[in-house]
C-alpha cells in the first residue's frame, strides 16, 4: 500500500504564508511612489497599508511547487506485505591469538612457508564467508583480549577485520582465559543452544587475569561450546632451531586445550593444513541451528523522486517565464 514515512512534514504547509505575515516587508530603501498624506489615511481608516498579495492565479504555480516539495520530503513509498527474515542458526565468536609467537613461519601454503597468523587469515576467511545465517564475531587476544567485531550478520566486515589484524596488536603474551571470559560475556545473552566459540591459539596461557580452566567452567555454566584449534607445526628436533634447543611446536599447551573443550562439550583440532581446518567447519555444521524469533520486514519502494522531479521541472519553467517572458508568449 501507499504511505508517507514522515507525514508530519505536511504540518509545514502554511509556513510560507506565516512567514509573510510575521516577517517585515522587504524594503529597498527608495519607494517607487511617495504619498505625502499616507499616514493620515492610515489613521482615518485604522488600518496599515500593506502591499497587495498576488492573485490566486499568480500564486497557484508556487503553491503547487511547495506541495510537491512537501510530498517529496514526507518520503512517499509503496510498502509491500510483511515478509519474515529468518534469524537462523548460531552465534559464533572467533577468538584469534595475535601474540608474538603467531608470527613464527612454520606453516606451509602452496609449498611456501608462511606465518601462523597468515595461515589463520587465509583458511578462516572462507570459513567466515560460509557461515550464512549465523551471527559471527571476532575477538583478538594477546596479553589482553579485545572485541574486534561484535556478533553480526555482516560476515564481509568480520573477514576484513581478521585480515587486517596485526601481530602484537593486543600484546606479546597469550591470555587464553581472558579471551574465553570475554566470549562468555558476549554470548550469555544469546539463545542457549546457539553459543559457540572457536578458539585459535599457538601457545600456553601466560597472561591475563583469568585461568583458562576457570574460564572454561564459566563457559560450561553458560552453555558456551568451545572448539579449540591448536596452531603450529609438529615438534621438530632437527635443524638449527633444534640444535639450539628452540622448538616452537612444544609451546602449544594441548593438555589445557583438551581440558577446555572437554569441560564445554566441544572438540579439539590441530591446524597444520587446510584439510584439517575443513574438518572443523564440518563439525560446526553438525550443530543443530536454533530456531530464533524471525524478524518481520516490509519491503518499501521509495517514490520521492517523482514529486521532486516535478518540482524541479516546474521551477525551471517558472525561471524561464521570468527570464524570457516574450519568447514564451510567442511560442504559446
Amino acid at each position: 500500500m501507499f504511505e508517507f514515512a514522515w507525514p508530519w512534514v505536511f504540518l509545514l504547509a502554511p509556513l510560507p504564508w506565516l512567514l509573510r505575515l510575521l516577517l517585515p516587508a522587504a524594503d529597498s530603501g527608495d519607494a517607487a511612489l511617495r504619498v505625502s498624506f499616507l499616514d493620515e489615511l492610515q489613521a482615518l481608516s485604522g488600518r496599515r497599508a500593506r502591499a497587495a498579495l498576488p492573485s490566486w492565479r499568480q500564486q497557484a504555480p508556487l503553491v503547487l511547487l511547495w506541495c510537491l516539495l512537501l510530498c517529496a520530503a514526507a518520503r512517499p513509498q509503496w510498502v509491500g506485505e510483511p515478509l519474515p527474515l529468518p534469524a537462523s542458526g548460531r552465534d559464533l565468536l572467533l577468538a584469534v591469538d595475535v601474540s608474538g609467537s603467531m608470527d613464527y613461519a612454520d606453516m606451509q601454503w602452496d609449498d611456501e612457508p608462511i606465518s601462523r597468523l597468515e595461515l589463520v587469515k587465509r583458511l578462516l576467511g572462507d570459513f567466515i564467508d560460509g557461515r550464512r545465517g549465523d551471527r559471527v564475531g571476532l575477538i583478538l587476544f594477546g596479553s589482553q583480549a579485545y572485541l574486534q567485531a561484535p556478533l553480526t550478520f555482516d560476515r564481509t566486515t568480520v573477514r576484513t577485520w581478521l585480515e587486517e589484524s596485526l601481530i602484537g596488536i593486543a600484546g606479546k603474551n597469550t591470555a587464553i582465559g581472558d579471551a574465553i571470559g570475554l566470549a562468555v560475556k558476549r554470548l550469555r545473552q544469546r539463545p542457549a543452544q546457539s553459543r559457540v566459540l572457536v578458539l585459535i591459539t599457538d601457545g600456553a596461557n601466560n597472561g591475563g587475569s583469568i585461568e583458562p580452566l576457570v574460564a572454561a567452567q564459566l563457559a560450561a555454566d553458560e552453555g558456551v561450546r568451545i572448539y579449540a584449534i591448536g596452531i603450529g607445526a609438529d615438534p621438530q628436533q632437527d635443524g638449527l632451531a633444534g640444535a639450539l634447543g628452540f622448538n616452537s611446536g612444544l609451546e602449544l599447551d594441548e593438555p589445557t586445550l583438551h581440558a577446555i573443550v572437554d569441560a564445554t562439550g566441544g572438540e579439539y583440532f590441530r591446524a597444520r593444513s587446510q584439510a584439517e581446518l575443513e574438518q572443523i567447519e564440518l563439525s560446526l555444521d553438525r550443530l543443530e541451528p536454533v530456531a530464533q524469533q524471525p524478524t518481520l520486514a516490509r519491503p518499501a519502494l521509495a517514490l520521492y523522486a517523482w514529486p521532486l522531479a516535478l518540482a524541479l521541472l516546474g521551477s525551471l519553467l517558472l525561471v524561464g517565464q521570468v527570464l524570457w517572458p516574450d519568447q514564451l508568449r510567442r511560442r504559446a
